[in-house]
């Protein structure tokens, strides 16, 4: 790696980044903001093989949990029922975390250790980190000690806005045409009422 940064010219910018330390493995008020905002993230396991392994994990805002500065956690929704990610962790704990705000154009990763929380295990942690009247079965939750995070540069993210913020934004200018339609029909009531008095 260090080797293309030289050849590239970005080595020195980088090393001055890791001898003043930028890399941390604690999670801010900003990191904690933007973590528990999200309502989708992507991670990635090691395979028995050595592959690396890519899922999607998506809930409300905020199922992705900041335990503490160094802990995240979040309860493990049933879905195709692969449990790919799942049986990577019996052999290797160790995942990245890939965290996006397209609206921002803001991006996160995280490095660190997963461990798996059976219901059988801790029954009151599982149902801790269930988001409340959310409809997705739990099967389990997952705890990830952070070891290194860091932000990412924001070129070349798309600018995406999510559907229910267009929505919203349709329904509140559909709503303000409705009202200045209604205006101009009564101002121009009481303009033709104004023409037949005269």
């Amino acid at each position: 790696m260090t080797s293309h940064q030289a050849a590239h010219g970005s080595a020195d910018a980088y090393a001055r980044m890791a001898a003043s330390g930028d890399g941390s493995d604690r999670l801010g008020a900003d990191e904690a903001d933007f973590i528990e905002s999200r309502d989708s993230f992507f991670i990635a396991s090691v395979s028995e093989t050595g592959w690396p392994y890519v899922q999607h994990r998506g809930g409300p805002p905020g199922f992705l949990r900041v335990l503490d500065e160094q802990t995240l956690g979040f309860a493990d929704f049933r879905g195709n029922r692969q449990y790919i990610t799942r049986g990577n962790l019996d052999h290797d704990e160790r995942v990245s975390l890939f965290l996006v705000d397209y609206r921002l154009q803001a991006r996160m990763k995280i490095f660190g250790r997963a461990r798996v929380v059976e219901p059988e295990d801790d029954a009151a942690l599982v149902a801790s980190l269930a988001p409340p009247d959310y409809p997705a079965k739990v099967e389990r939750a997952v705890l990830i000690e952070i070891e290194a995070l860091d932000w990412n540069c924001r070129q070349h993210i798309p600018r995406l806005v999510p559907l229910d913020v267009v929505k919203q934004t349709i329904d509140e200018l559909a709503g303000r045409i409705a009202r200045l339609e209604a205006e101009l029909v009564e101002a121009r009531a009481g303009q033709a009422a104004g023409v037949e008095d005269s």
